[in-house]
Formats: structure tokens, C-alpha cells, sequence
């Protein structure tokens, strides 16, 4: 075991040991401070790896899991899965100290956040880290359990249920989804291993029929993780959540494992036409949504979550731009488009920095003033001066205004937005200028909702009526962190090419290996490239922004015209509605009460699945060429059997058909006598002894018929399911014995003494063999006799009562 392993595991041991400190030191000490220690020592582990990828190298460590199935614990280590493990680390480590001065160890249950929070973060570093699909799917699918308990973390709100309940149903779908096109490309490369899955990425595109499947499922399950259009309505309502979750779940983590997952296979997918126009679509239509929608909010938490929406369409769109250098390959061509998967790196980073400091202020404007409409805010810059200088720092990166880091990675995405246009492939010609029109219109929309979070938080008249606290600014201890991101936001813009050196490069070489390779795969980044087209962009931006902010409350009647009965929530709450109905529907149409239907159920489907298997196989053989003749005793003894049998259907008696069924089990055992195998008949003699005794106490203490059964009508229903079983068991057991694809195992049994010195066959396989099963149905044997001794101990109240057994 590596200490990779060791410390990607630290979150789920120190998960367990939380509640033990908090109840230890609830009254003494934050339990925040427990936690804080594990993400910041990953990312100062992880650090440690920087040398090493910065130089082009990857580190491969391997520990046993499943190795009969090839599912092992293969953590990966190159520059895309530290760049990501940092910031999931150094994000978590500022947002676990946010935590401990926003959250109130008088009024929270601390220990149930901070276990979810660890949960958490492990499943994103086990997810990031792991090159078998296996192990992914399960870290993912770990995500979006821990996920789901953070937003309901306030379970005791009807929104915070609602919201977790939402993205838990659109993200697991996605998530099996996604393992079925696993699934599909483990068939088709036969391996489990991502690496290896590049090193295949031709065969995989070359098998068609899987190829598409396969890649639409897994495409599903990375854009219902990153809410993309149209499954982006989870991450809206996901704002119910406290703050620092918010801040974690949605700038640095959840939403960032889609964008991970289509990062790492593209160099598998990329350079199809299907990749290109799905991806690049996908996030176009998500970058306008998000930023049209985030105008219209009047929460800044929703403004927030909205804004995600879009900067995760914007990061989607730029994966699948640049996708397009695999098809060109090697050449000037190919790494000029490469340009866009940099640009989502540079992008990525850049979004959980800016975003994550922006969610802590508005966390701080609603801990201080009670609020976070922007309707009743105003006038907030002198009480709150720092605040204000965050969000705006944050807010205009994220609007691409220089001296912030948001603006280098936004002119590079209107640079991949033109280069897209002058595509000459995939039918790029006709509709190819469409990209940087939509990335245009949607970045005005981004400058506008940028422009309130500052203007009409900060600016403007004061209202203390609209208040009902007097308003400062926040402790020092929950500015630390936003202060620390805000810094790095500057940071980045004067000093982006060593963060590209030690981070960008490395991560971008493992999304466009081909060109690593041809060496071809370079960037200089600047904050001045001349008068550009991107350039331009960016002032027809500033400009139209402007205007359109000025005159927000006339154009914005606009959103009052948008038909409510047709928005995504809407059909989401309705899909959901109707589902309910018609479950309930069906569910009451076959659950009728009745045990009798429910055998009719059980045995039809079984009549149906067996029956048809051995027709549509060619199952149905019959042999006897190699049995031993039939004897008069076993003939009588079947004779017996039917007879007896016949007597439990058509008897009037409880009691008589109890001592008929008791018979058959004698009557079986003396089967065993005949066939020289006195333990199983002395077995069968114990066992039915036992069954029939237990009988007869049941049956003393249940109620008394209301009328004794005049005689059994005939159902036909009954009588056809019965036949039907009888047959279908008897062909196939007859089928059974009469083909054999394989030699008996029985020939090993007979070395018992040998195997395991035992001179009695039957307790060689009872005891050794098959030592586990025995013990489990003695264990069962034991619970069902301990659960009727307390039926008739406890003699339940109003069990006399009881309507007539039918």
C-alpha cells in the first residue's frame, strides 16, 4: 500500500473518528478543527508529486482489491489528476476553516457535517486519482451519496429535502448510465484500465455498433454530474445547503467530476465528429442558459448557483473544441485547436478560485445582514468594506476583466470560439460562426450578472429598515479564506505561466498526448496579444454589458413572458408526479393482498423464464439409457407420495392436511433408505419431526375458522399455474440429468477421506465443503425457531381476532 492510498483513504478513517472527538469536545473545541488537518495534509502530499509531473513523468501505484475480476485500487498520478486533487484539497481546506467561524457549534450538528464533508472529499480524490473504471463508478456514485446528504444537511426544511432528492435522482441516473458505457468499453478493449483504454482509443472507434452507445451513456452520466443543459436544474435547488457546502459542492468538486471524466476520455473519443458537435453544443446551449437565467435571480446564492451553470457549459464547450486537434493530429493545425482543452484547464482553476471566494462573501453578506436578496441589500461597501473588495474581485474575474485571472482565460476561450468558426471540417462551413456569436451574447449576460453582485449589493442608498440586526463586517477568522482566494485571483493574472509550467502543461499533456509526444504541445500566456478578434470581443462585451445594465428594469420584463408550465422544473416536478401516480397505480392493480396471487405471480414468471430458456436453447433432452430400473418399492412409494400430497389440497382439516404434508417429508426420507443414504434419511426423519411439531404449535394459537371448507372449488387459473410448474421443474430436471456439459464434481467428493479424513461422504460435504452454507441454515433454522417461540410466547394482542384465513 502507498501512502497515495493511505492518505486518499485518511477522509473516510477520519469520518469514522469524528463523532467520537465531537462527543468528546462538543463544549470545548469547534470539531471543524479535526477536520482541517486532513485536507491540508493531501495537499501538501500532493504538492510533492508537482517535480515529477512538471518533467512529463506519471506514477502508477497498485493495491490488490478484486483481482479475480481485474478491479484493483490503480491510483494514477499525472498532471490532470493532481491538478484536480488540488483543488479539491486546497478548495476543502479553505472551505473546512470558512466552516468553523460560519457555522455555530450551539446551534449545528457538527459532527454530521463534517463527517458528509469527508465523505466527500475522499470520493472526489478516489475518483480523480483511479484509472480502473470500476473504481471510478464507485467513488462517483460515492459522490453523489455524500452530495446528497450535504444538501440536505438542513433536513428539517422542505427545499433542502426537495433539492437533495432532485440531484439524487438526476445524477445516479447519470451514473448508471455512465456504467453501462463502462461496461461497453471493458467489452470492447477487454480491460479495465483508463490507460490502457487510450492506448486502444482506435479500436474502440473503429467498433461502432459500442462506439456511440458507449459514448453517449458515458456522456450522460458526466453531463447530469456538471449540470449541463437540460439536466442543470438540480444545481439551482442544491442552493439550499449551507453556505460553505455550496461553496465546496459547486465551484471545486461535484460539478467539477463531469468535467474531469470528459477530460480524461477525449484522447479515448476525440476527434470524432460525434465528441465535437455534442460536447461543444452542449455547453454553448449551457453557457447561454446559465448566464440568461442568473439575470433574472433575485437570491444571490441562485445568481450563484445559475452563474456555475454557465461556466461549467463555457468549460464543456472548450473540452469539445478542442477535442478537434486528435483529428488533425500532429501539425501546425492540431495544436492550435489544442489551445482550447488548455483554455479549459486555465479555466477550471480558475472558476474554483473565483467562484468558491465569491460563495463565502455572499455566505458572510447573509450571516451578517440576514438576507441575501438583492432587492432588500444596498448600500453595503462602507459597512462592509472588505466584503466588497472580495466580491469584486471575484465577480469581475469572473466577468474577464484584466488585472484578474478570469480575463486570461476568457480571451483564450473567445480565441477557440473564432478558431472554431474557421473550422473546415465536421460541416463547420455553414454554422461554424455561430460559436463565437453565442459565446459572445452569453458573456454579456455574464458581464450584467456580474455587475449586480456588485453594484446592487454594494453600492446604492442604505436601508436599515430592511434589516433586522445592525450590519458590520465579518470576524477575521471567515475572512481568512475568501482573502487567500481573492490574493490568488490576482496572483494568477501576473504570474499565469508558472502555474501553466508546474500545473496547466501537465494536465492539458494528458488530455492531448499525441501532440505531447510530437512535442508541439506549447503556450505562452499573456495578458496582451495585440489587437485580436478575441480582443474585440471582450470590448463589445464591456460595452453592450453596460448598456444593458443601465437599462435592466425595462428589458427585463422580458423573463415575466417565459411560459412557467414549460420550464425544466416544471416538466421535472411533473415526469416526477405522473411517475408516482402510475407506481402507485400499478402497484395497487397487483398488490391485492392476496398470498394466492402472489404465488400465481411468482410461479407464472418462473414458469415463463425457465420454459422459455429451455425452448428457445434447445434445453429439452431426455436421456434414461444410462438409469437404473424402477422397483416395485419406489413405485409404491411414489404412489404414496401423490397420494398424500392429494390429500393436503383436498383435505377439510387443518390438522388432517398438516399430517398428510408431514407424510410426503416421511415418506421422502424413506426414498433415501432405498437409495443406501441412511444420514440424509435420518436428516430428513430430524428435520420434519421438528417442521411438524412447530406446526401444530402454530396452528393451536391461530383463530378458528368461521366454517369448515364445504369442499375445494376448482380454479382453473390455479390448476394451469400448477401443471405448468410441475412440468416445467420436471423437464428441466429430467433435461439436467439427462445432458451434462461438463464432468460430474461428484468424482471429487469421493476423495473425502484424502481431502479431509472423513469416512462419511455426507458429513465431509455438510461440514467441510460446504462448511459456510451448513452454518447459515443452521442459523436460520435458529432465528425462524427463535421467532416463533416469541409468536407463542408474547401471544400478540388481537391475534383471535383475526379475520378467517383464506
Amino acid at each position: 500500500m502507498s501512502w497515495l492510498h493511505i492518505l486518499i483513504f485518511t477522509p473516510f478513517i477520519v469520518a469514522l473518528v469524528v463523532p467520537l472527538l465531537y462527543k468528546q469536545f462538543v463544549h470545548r473545541i469547534h470539531t471543524g478543527w479535526f477536520a482541517l488537518g486532513v485536507p491540508i495534509l493531501i495537499f501538501l502530499y500532493l504538492l510533492s508529486y508537482i517535480p515529477a509531473i512538471s518533467q512529463g513523468n506519471t506514477l502508477i501505484f497498485t493495491l490488490a482489491w478484486i483481482p479475480s475480476l481485474d478491479i484493483n485500487l490503480v491510483f494514477y498520478v499525472d498532471g490532470l489528476s493532481v491538478t484536480f486533487g488540488l483543488i479539491i484539497t486546497g478548495i476543502g481546506a479553505l472551505v473546512t476553516l470558512y466552516s468553523i467561524f460560519y457555522l455555530s457549534k450551539e446551534h449545528e450538528v457538527l459532527n454530521n457535517f463534517y463527517v458528509y464533508l469527508l465523505l466527500f472529499m475522499g470520493s472526489m480524490l478516489g475518483l480523480v486519482f483511479s484509472d480502473n473504471i470500476f473504481v471510478l463508478y464507485a467513488f462517483w456514485e460515492l459522490t453523489t451519496i455524500a452530495s446528497f446528504l450535504l444538501i440536505a444537511f438542513w433536513f428539517e426544511r422542505e427545499k433542502s429535502r426537495y433539492g437533495a432528492l432532485k440531484s439524487l435522482v438526476i445524477t445516479i441516473l447519470g451514473g448508471l448510465s455512465m456504467l453501462a458505457g463502462f461496461i461497453m468499453l471493458a467489452m470492447v478493449t477487454d480491460t479495465h484500465s483508463i490507460r490502457a483504454m487510450v492506448a486502444s482509443a482506435d479500436l474502440i472507434t473503429a467498433h461502432y455498433y459500442l462506439f456511440i452507445p458507449a459514448m453517449a451513456l458515458i456522456l450522460l452520466g458526466a453531463f447530469t454530474k456538471s449540470a449541463q443543459f437540460p439536466f442543470s436544474i438540480w444545481l439551482p435547488d442544491a442552493m439550499e445547503a449551507p453556505t460553505p457546502i455550496s461553496a465546496y459542492l459547486h465551484s471545486a468538486t461535484m460539478v467539477k467530476a463531469g468535467i474531469y471524466l470528459v477530460a480524461r476520455l477525449t484522447p479515448i473519443f476525440g476527434g470524432t465528429w460525434e465528441w465535437f458537435w455534442i460536447i461543444s453544443v452542449t455547453g454553448l446551449i449551457t453557457l447561454l442558459y446559465g448566464s440568461y437565467n442568473a439575470v433574472r435571480q433575485t437570491d444571490l446564492k441562485a445568481l450563484l448557483a445559475y452563474s456555475t451553470i454557465s461556466q461549467l457549459g463555457l468549460i464543456m464547450s472548450l473540452l469539445g473544441m478542442g477535442s478537434v486537434a486528435i483529428y488533425y493530429g500532429t501539425g501546425n493545425e492540431g495544436a492550435l485547436y489544442a489551445l482550447a482543452s488548455f483554455a479549459a484547464i486555465f479555466h477550471t482553476v480558475n472558476h474554483a478560485v473565483f467562484k468558491c471566494c465569491l460563495f463565502m462573501v455572499v455566505g458572510i453578506i447573509d450571516h451578517e445582514t440576514g438576507t441575501r436578496d438583492v432587492r432588500r441589500l444596498g448600500g453595503l461597501m462602507q459597512l462592509m468594506p472588505v466584503s466588497f473588495t472580495l466580491m469584486a474581485v471575484g465577480s469581475f474575474s469572473m466577468a474577464g476583466l484584466p488585472p484578474l485571472n478570469g480575463f486570461l482565460s476568457k480571451e483564450m476561450f473567445f480565441e477557440a470560439a473564432v478558431n472554431a468558426a474557421q473550422m473546415s471540417i465536421f460541416s463547420m462551413e455553414s454554422i461554424g460562426v455561430l460559436f463565437p456569436i453565442v459565446a459572445w451574447l452569453a458573456s454579456v449576460f455574464t458581464f450584467i450578472y456580474c455587475l449586480i453582485l456588485v453594484i446592487k449589493t454594494f453600492c446604492g442608498r442604505y436601508k436599515s429598515e430592511n434589516f433586522d440586526r445592525p450590519v458590520r463586517e465579518a470576524s477575521v477568522g471567515m475572512l481568512i479564506a475568501p482573502l487567500v482566494l481573492a490574493g490568488l485571483v490576482i496572483l494568477m493574472f501576473f504570474f499565469p505561466n508558472t502555474l501553466s509550467q508546474y500545473l496547466l502543461h501537465p494536465a492539458w499533456v494528458a488530455i492531448q498526448p499525441a501532440l505531447a509526444q510530437a512535442g508541439e504541445l506549447n503556450v505562452n500566456i499573456a495578458f496582451w496579444h495585440g489587437f485580436t478578434p478575441a480582443l474585440g470581443i471582450t470590448i463589445a462585451v464591456i460595452a453592450l454589458g453596460i448598456i444593458l445594465y443601465v437599462y435592466l428594469p425595462k428589458w427585463s420584463k422580458i423573463y415575466n413572458y417565459y411560459p412557467r408550465a414549460y420550464t425544466l422544473n416544471n416538466i421535472y416536478d411533473q415526469l416526477l408526479k405522473r411517475l408516482e401516480n402510475g407506481s402507485r397505480w400499478l402497484t395497487n392493480a397487483y398488490m391485492t393482498g392476496s398470498v394466492r396471487h402472489y404465488l400465481i405471480y411468482v410461479f407464472s414468471f418462473t414458469i415463463i423464464i425457465i420454459g422459455a430458456s429451455l425452448w428457445l436453447f434447445d434445453g429439452v433432452a431426455f436421456d434414461f439409457s444410462g438409469d437404473a430400473p424402477v422397483t416395485v418399492y419406489e413405485v409404491v412409494l411414489t404412489v404414496a407420495i401423490l397420494l398424500a400430497a392429494l390429500t393436503v389440497l383436498f383435505s377439510n382439516s387443518r390438522l388432517v392436511s398438516l399430517v398428510a404434508n408431514c407424510t410426503v417429508g416421511f415418506l421422502v426420507s424413506l426414498f433415501f433408505v432405498l437409495f443406501r443414504a441412511p444420514d440424509l434419511a435420518l436428516t430428513q426423519l430430524v428435520v420434519e419431526t421438528i417442521s411438524t411439531v412447530l406446526f401444530l404449535l402454530c396452528f393451536y394459537y391461530l383463530p378458528k375458522l368461521k366454517k369448515e371448507f364445504a369442499g375445494v372449488k376448482f380454479e382453473l387459473t390455479n390448476a394451469l399455474v400448477a401443471l405448468g410448474v410441475g412440468a416445467t421443474v420436471t423437464i428441466m430436471a429430467l433435461s439436467v440429468q439427462s445432458t451434462r456439459l461438463f464432468p460430474s464434481i461428484s468424482s471429487y467428493f469421493e476423495n473425502s477421506y484424502e481431502l479431509t479424513g472423513a469416512k462419511n461422504i455426507v458429513n465431509a460435504i455438510l461440514v467441510d465443503f460446504r462448511g459456510f452454507d451448513t452454518m447459515l441454515e443452521i442459523l436460520v433454522l435458529f432465528m425462524a425457531g427463535l421467532g416463533v417461540y416469541a409468536l407463542i410466547k408474547l401471544r400478540l394482542s388481537g391475534g383471535k381476532e383475526n379475520e378467517e384465513i383464506k
